[in-house]
């Protein structure tokens, strides 16, 4: 069942309860994961791991809230969101439905530490209703439910992780920077550090990080070496070369309308890979799927500035 999960500011639809292996209509391209080296891999999800397990008996399952903060709240799918986001890997959803279509799917024989496991109980349908990170040995850290929690459980230890097995994929490294970082990755990175940080209204005064949406796309490219010389959206569609969705790569910008149909932008968002969006909102800025349908309704067009 989904349900609401309610923040300070934002109401999100997650579940913790779309085919597994088959690509996404807006399955794009990625062309740095091959450069990300398998040490740096296995780094990245011991740390992820280790953040994980911290969080044992400090955390309580919730699936109509998400908590950050110390008494911490996740659903089995917000749980993993934030032990990759605190390690730098933003996944960009609380939904295990969109987490099935990032990265590439993985048999079961041929996991490895960070992958994402899926487990289905439901007899109908196609969504998910479990998910859990992968940490070795047959083993999974996971949210479990209300009784237990944070747990780390032998896949072969109960009938429930044996008969509702669904799927796995593998998110490392397709969300990792790869090593040397590829200007639009450089982009990517630049528009993240200030997800917490930067906030968006009606002026542009970048020593306060307070800027407009286009004010702070245009400070993020600069930042990552990439000059332009507007703030203004409609401005900023015209520049660059017009990229397909089922092309996009890490850096492109990406312009939203506020009504379906219309082809003039209220929105930018920076494209980070794996349908990921940053768009810099008046809530902050902030990671959104173009999986969803509000994205996929209003979307106008997709500019590559980078060479």
């Amino acid at each position: 069942m989904k349900k609401q999960i309610l923040t300070a500011t934002l109401a999100l639809t997650i579940s913790c309860s779309s085919l597994p292996i088959l690509p996404s209509a807006l399955q794009t391209t990625e062309v740095a994961a091959a450069t990300v080296s398998q040490q740096a891999v296995n780094q990245k999800a011991d740390q992820i791991i280790a953040t994980g397990k911290s969080l044992i008996g400090k955390a309580t399952y919730s699936n109509t809230q998400y908590k950050p903060t110390a008494p911490y709240k996740f659903s089995c799918a917000s749980f993993l969101m934030y032990i990759f986001e605190k390690n730098g890997v933003d996944l960009g959803t609380y939904n295990e439905d969109y987490m099935l279509k990032q990265g590439k799917a993985v048999s079961r024989s041929q996991l490895q530490k960070g992958d994402l496991v899926f487990f289905k109980s439901k007899k109908t349908g196609t969504d998910p209703d479990h998910v859990g990170i992968y940490i070795g040995n047959n083993k999974l850290l996971h949210m479990a439910d209300t009784k237990q929690n944070i747990v780390i459980s032998d896949m072969n230890s109960k009938p429930y992780y044996k008969d509702n097995y669904y799927a796995a994929r593998r998110v490392l490294p397709s969300l990792m920077t790869a090593n040397p970082a590829s200007t639009g990755e450089k982009i990517v990175d630049k528009a993240l550090l200030y997800k917490n940080s930067a906030r968006i209204g009606t002026a542009n005064v970048a020593a306060q990080k307070r800027f407009t949406a286009g004010g702070y796309v245009q400070y993020v490219l600069s930042q990552s070496g990439v000059k332009i010389n507007t703030t203004v959206l409609s401005e900023q569609m015209k520049l660059g070369t017009t990229v397909a969705r089922t092309n996009l790569q890490k850096g492109d910008l990406v312009f939203f309308s506020s009504a379906k149909g219309s082809k003039n932008p209220s929105l930018v968002g920076i494209y980070a890979g794996e349908h990921r969006i940053i768009l810099p909102t008046k809530d902050g800025v902030i990671t959104r799927l173009l999986l969803v349908d509000y994205y996929k309704d209003r979307y106008i067009t997709a500019k590559r500035i980078t060479k």
